[in-house]
């Protein structure tokens, strides 16, 4: 069978469905041969990816951003076969791609696919609570969190107040730096409570808790600088009780990686990380870029669970 390519067309804000034909032909040229299935919602990677894996596929490729990989790599682990991952990237953040290596120039990444290598990878499994109250599972091989960047993710999904700009892209990034700054300046902790595996369960304060298993998140904030996908273990990351003013002057230190060093941050490893509300209080989550639904919350390490091809 030949490899399987899943377009998410709405990714880039949309750009991906206007330049498909010009995706598609450096895809052909410098790759080679495949099969296109598009998706239509969400959820419709996963169904996609996990039926054809299931019908004996061996490469399947996701076309889209962070959220498409996301959903591809579900439907892949969700068959419970050998089938390889693949990322031809075209979204807005691309996230996950920074950390593997996958290179931005189209041609340049159809060549990696081609030519690349198959690794197997560590992925994390969350274990939380949908909109509707339902405990439900996520694999992400990305970055998830609560506080401060689900906040933005959620102002972003529900702004309408850059529909007036002309270009997807151009309203995508401008959509999502007015949120952070909305939310930055409204900024405040959150209260939780955290067990890290075997140790005693704390209650603390956050702006933004992270549980790492790739080391970018937010468009190329270096959250995790030393994370590693095969290494065995998730990278945790508190950003404390730190003041806007701080975080504005430290914003760089983000895309450098050097946040670490602030005194408001701790980190740690971890293969299990149990997280659940304080006093009640809703608590939201992303995941690999996605606001799926909220705390309480149980992160789990599974080694070696993904097959994907690097360059």
């Amino acid at each position: 069978m030949l490899p399987l390519v899943i377009v998410n067309p709405k990714s880039a804000s949309g750009a991906t469905r206007g330049n498909w034909s010009a995706i598609a032909s450096d895809l052909r040229t410098h790759f080679g041969p495949f099969q296109v299935a598009f998706t239509k919602g969400p959820g419709d990677g996963i169904a996609l990816a996990q039926r054809s894996a299931l019908e004996g596929r061996k490469l399947i490729i996701a076309c889209g951003g962070d959220g498409t990989i996301n959903e591809i790599a579900n439907g892949i682990l969700l068959s419970e076969t050998d089938c390889e991952l693949g990322i031809f990237p075209s979204g807005t953040g691309g996230d996950f791609r920074r950390t593997i290596g996958i290179p931005t120039e189209l041609r340049e990444a159809a060549r990696a696919i081609k030519n690349g290598r198959t690794e197997p990878m560590d992925v994390g499994k969350v274990t939380f609570h949908n909109f509707d109250g339902e405990a439900v599972s996520r694999y992400f091989l990305n970055v998830s969190s609560f506080g401060l960047a689900a906040s933005i993710i959620g102002r972003v999904k529900g702004s309408t107040a850059l529909n007036w700009l002309p270009l997807d892209s151009v309203r995508g990034r401008a959509s999502f730096a007015l949120s952070t700054l909305q939310e930055v300046v409204a900024i405040g902790t959150t209260r939780v409570r955290v067990k890290i595996d075997n140790k005693e369960e704390r209650s603390f304060s956050t702006v933004n808790f992270c549980i790492a298993n790739a080391r970018y998140f937010g468009g190329g904030m270096m959250i995790a600088p030393a994370a590693k996908v095969n290494d065995g273990f998730l990278d945790v990351i508190n950003i404390g009780d730190i003041k806007t003013a701080k975080i504005i002057l430290n914003a760089y230190t983000l895309y450098r990686g050097t946040h670490l060093d602030l005194p408001e941050v701790a980190d740690t490893l971890a293969k299990r990380v149990e997280a659940r509300p304080h006093d009640g209080e809703e608590v939201h989550i992303e995941v690999d870029g996605e606001l799926l639904g909220k705390l309480p919350a149980v992160y789990e390490l599974i080694p070696n669970a993904l097959r994907i091809r690097v360059p």
